[in-house]
């Protein structure tokens, strides 16, 4: 499945959720193009989980419409049959199997066969930097590698967007530096169209083509979260050698931080 044109791969519109009487999403809308990055960043527990959750299908919204390439995604369609591939924040890797199967686990649920999920996923152990530890299990692995392995078991399932949360916010300084350049250089490579959920605003800055802030909906007494301010990112800053000596870089964490003031009142 691949994006109609350059329009949005993924729109949410109106996404309403509540939990009883506790409204979390209010009138959300949102859209990632195809091929682009787009960070979302918000409080904790301003709904940024909620809404990932709706995007798999683990929960389903009171009302709205999810659209991929400009069809509407079916809400009871289950995980593997939508369009969205998701990493959660810890890589979850299951100890008793190996790397090599831990990488293929979301391709056997989805129904292929053990041997052939292994072949699959064995041709990108290189490319992933992954390669001479397909026998190995996870507790011999660092953190970083660990979610290598991650990201590979996600892309590996061939969906064309990806739902990233918070993939590098476990992990040391030096190690999240390493992995925000090669998933900028893997990324380049492929172009998926990614929604990465961040806590961390130089991230979302060094990432993203846009970073969209969630917060309470304005005049609304229930604190009910919807997209409350959106800051473009020029791709003309270097992401790699020179992101840090940028003169526009603090600017724009500067403009997301004040943003993020206004979302919380």
């Amino acid at each position: 499945m691949a994006p109609s044109g350059p329009g949005a791969a993924l729109e949410l519109r109106g996404i309403r959720k509540s939990f009883g009487e506790q409204a979390v999403l209010a009138e959300l809308s949102l859209r990632v193009g195809a091929g682009e990055i787009v960070s979302l960043v918000g409080a904790s527990g301003s709904g940024k989980s909620t809404l990932l959750s709706i995007l798999i299908g683990a929960l389903r919204a009171e009302s709205g419409e999810i659209r991929f390439g400009g069809a509407a995604v079916e809400p009871a369609a289950l995980g593997h049959d939508r369009p969205f591939a998701y990493m959660p924040q810890r890589d979850v890797l299951l100890p008793w199997r190996r790397i090599l199967d831990n990488a293929g686990i979301g391709l056997e649920v989805a129904g292929m066969p053990r041997r052939i999920a292994r072949a699959r996923v064995g041709e990108l152990f290189g490319p992933f930097g992954l390669a001479g530890t397909e026998r190995r299990y996870p507790r011999q692995l660092s953190g970083g590698m660990r979610q290598r392995v991650s990201f590979l078991r996600t892309v590996v399932q061939g969906k064309p967007v990806l739902l990233l949360d918070e993939p590098f916010g476990a992990l040391d300084a030096i190690t999240r530096d390493e992995l925000q350049r090669w998933l900028l250089e893997i990324w380049g490579a492929h172009g998926w169209s990614i929604l990465l959920i961040t806590h961390d605003i130089r991230e979302a800055v060094r990432l993203s083509d846009r970073v969209l802030v969630l917060g309470a909906a304005q005049g609304r007494a229930d604190q009910a979260a919807c997209i409350v301010g959106e800051v473009a990112v020029t791709r003309e800053i270097p992401r790699a050698d020179g992101f840090l000596l940028d003169p526009r870089v603090p600017h724009l964490e500067a403009e997301l931080h004040q943003v993020l003031a206004r979302a919380a009142g």
